[in-house]
């Protein structure tokens, strides 16, 4: 079944296509991001939906705070790529892949 996942900050839903700096991935889950700010620090939450089972699931919050010193280390690029070994798509319709580039 197809799942659909959102984030809430604080308790409410996050807006993602209003804000280039975050994104939400849609085969994996995964909230990305960019140039974290003081006033991204707070509780983040993803909710799993299937529209099918017509049911939805939170798991637990995850605090994001700022380290003091604003030092994370140094990080390797790393380049993502999940595809399946074959996509399968009908004639006429979409798909979606997606890539994804992490690191300093």
């Amino acid at each position: 079944p197809a799942l659909s996942y959102t984030w809430i900050f604080n308790n409410t839903t996050l807006d993602v296509e209003e804000d280039s700096r975050r994104f939400v991935s849609q085969a994996t889950g995964n909230l990305y991001l960019a140039k974290v700010e003081p006033w991204d620090v707070g509780n983040y939450t993803c909710a799993v939906s299937s529209a099918q089972a017509q049911r939805r699931v939170w798991g637990p919050p995850t605090a994001l705070t700022l380290r003091g010193d604003g030092v994370m280390g140094e990080y390797e690029p790393k380049i993502e790529v999940r595809f399946p070994e074959t996509t399968y798509a009908a004639k006429g319709s979409s798909v979606r892949l997606e890539c994804f580039a992490l690191g300093k």
